[in-house]
């Protein structure tokens, strides 16, 4: 028996380590054609039963089409039952937020289409690194800096492990011919431009190994957070009324990112969408510095108000 090449060999033991998760198959595998997805999908193949991978097409750049079918014929050649899917991006975000909305809708009906499979995404340690910092660059919590899950149903993450050099090894040693895309040397783009210059620096500032500290912090801050929403998620049941109201002392009793973890969830729960720090702080005084005052404001046209004890969600008043 013929030795299995190493980067090979690491993304498919990185695919089996998550089967524990998502099973031997069915599974959807997003595959751009890039190195990552394309690593994946070839290690998916061997490693499960049923694969089907789904290649995205989101037609803004000229002879998109042509790629996509380019790296369907490269998943067919894998034994992978592989549909290119078109999908419109629209302009509510920005270029990579839109296209990242319409593509993540396009999984989720791929994988609704055979029952909820799991689908795979080729994120590797170096976008766990990526993700960290944008984190802290913007001022982000723990939930945040705790980067992206392995498991998040019905998203799984198989090389959060995995260094991209890796998964550009793996294509080679499978002769398989990735798709370079553009717009990942196109500073204009935030995560671009981290990729390139602000890692770059912080490893030859720091003497390396800036990408794997950051994913280990990433991995400490995903169990501190776990452990967190699980006693928020404990708080919040014995809180919160039949109507939907929360009890101000039972929740303030708790410690403040365990409270804010309550409110945060509770809020979600009651409609409110997009509520920043400043908002949450605000709503977490109508807890632990109770003086009167009036409802604390939310998006959406909403506001939190405190009444014997409660606190409720209702539409902001507009004669005040």
């Amino acid at each position: 028996m013929s030795r299995v090449p190493p980067a090979t060999a690491e993304v498919r033991r990185a695919v089996r380590q998550v089967l524990p998760d998502v099973g031997s198959g069915p599974v959807v595998v997003a595959c751009s054609g890039g190195a990552d997805s394309l690593a994946l999908a070839a290690a998916a193949a061997f490693v499960l039963d049923t694969v089907h991978a789904v290649v995205v097409d989101h037609g803004l750049q000229r002879g998109s089409d042509e790629v996509a079918a380019r790296v369907r014929g490269q998943l067919v050649g894998l034994g992978v039952d592989a549909a290119v899917v078109t999908v419109e991006v629209g302009r509510a975000s920005g270029p990579e937020a839109d296209a990242r909305t319409a593509r993540y809708a396009a999984l989720r009906t791929a994988s609704e289409e055979l029952g909820g499979v799991p689908v795979l995404l080729g994120h590797t340690l170096d976008d766990q690194a990526e993700t960290v910092l944008l984190g802290l660059g913007r001022g982000s919590g723990a939930r945040s800096l705790s980067g992206m899950r392995t498991w998040d149903p019905p998203w799984c993450r198989p090389l959060l492990g995995v260094r991209r050099a890796t998964t550009r090894q793996a294509c080679v040693e499978a002769g398989l011919q990735p798709w370079d895309d553009p717009h990942n040397d196109d500073p204009r783009f935030t995560r671009v431009r981290l990729r390139h210059e602000v890692l770059p620096l912080l490893e030859d500032v720091l003497a390396g190994g800036v990408a794997p500290a950051l994913a280990r912090t990433a991995a400490q801050l995903a169990d501190d957070d776990a452990a967190l929403t699980a006693l928020a998620e404990d708080l919040r049941r014995q809180a919160e009324d039949d109507d939907g109201g929360l009890a101000a002392p039972v929740v303030g009793k708790g410690e403040a990112a365990v409270r804010r973890r309550v409110l945060r969830a509770w809020l979600v729960g009651r409609g409110v969408r997009g509520a920043d720090d400043a908002q949450l702080r605000a709503v977490d005084d109508l807890l632990v510095r109770w003086r009167g005052q009036g409802p604390s404001s939310l998006p959406g046209g909403l506001e939190v108000v405190r009444a014997r004890g409660r606190l409720t969600v209702r539409s902001a008043r507009t004669d005040r």
